[in-house]
């Protein structure tokens, strides 16, 4: 029997594998050395829309403890509504200044800490904080359902864990652009063919809610109740 390319490859590597390119604390922290001078300008643009629908489904969930994990420069912060006590972490000492200048400058009274930290393992208790949000973070970290497995430690049973990322496409021409950036993950920073199963276990995926956010439904805004 015949086979095309594509079926060829996805024999080799099936959707929602581990992305073949390992990402570590390392490689992660000089992508982000070199991005965070012109992160807003390059990122900032096609990644607001997801920033605003995840920020403003946390102003909306009971609850003022919030966690962003993976802050960044801060795009986020001036987003929430002041009575949410935003504490954010990153890996990256250079974007976290970025941040903390942002803090300053408008004078964001909400954010109690920026923390430089490992997503996969925090300083956090258990069950600290209402709610969890990880916007562009989950194709990063080396080991996705580690990070997933110490949001829900540090959120409260009954809070709720937010996500917005990209995921692999299963077919179609994305899905070969997707294949063809891959082996650049080191350089950029994150995973373009991450896909959902890397991180989300199959009951997961049955429980969680999805809905998907501009620019051309490229990344999804996931709920899931902790």
């Amino acid at each position: 029997m015949s086979h095309t390319l594509e079926e060829r490859v996805r024999s080799r590597r099936l959707p929602g594998a581990t992305p073949e390119v390992a990402l570590d604390a390392a490689a992660i922290r000089d992508a982000y050395r070199r991005w965070s001078g012109f992160y807003d300008v390059v990122f900032g643009g096609v990644s607001s829309a997801g920033r605003k629908r995840a920020a403003a489904l946390v102003n909306r969930l009971p609850g003022r403890a919030v966690l962003e994990v993976g802050v960044g420069t801060g795009l986020a912060l001036p987003r929430y509504t002041p009575d949410k006590r935003i504490v954010g972490i990153d890996l990256s000492a250079e974007m976290l200044a970025l941040a903390r200048r942002r803090v300053t400058e408008l004078g964001l009274r909400n954010v109690e800490g920026l923390l430089e930290m490992d997503a996969e393992a925090t300083d956090f208790s258990d069950g600290q904080f209402d709610t969890a949000v990880a916007m562009f973070v989950a194709s990063v970290v080396p080991n996705p359902r580690r990070l997933l497995a110490e949001l829900r430690r540090v959120v409260k049973p009954g809070g709720n864990i937010l996500l917005v990322n990209h995921f692999a496409a299963q077919g179609g021409p994305r899905w070969w652009v997707e294949r063809a950036m891959a082996p650049m993950s080191r350089r950029l920073g994150w995973h373009p063919d991450f896909a959902m199963q890397a991180l989300f276990e199959a009951e997961d995926i049955a429980g969680i809610e999805t809905s998907k956010v501009a620019p051309f439904g490229i990344f999804t805004l996931v709920r899931l109740r902790n």
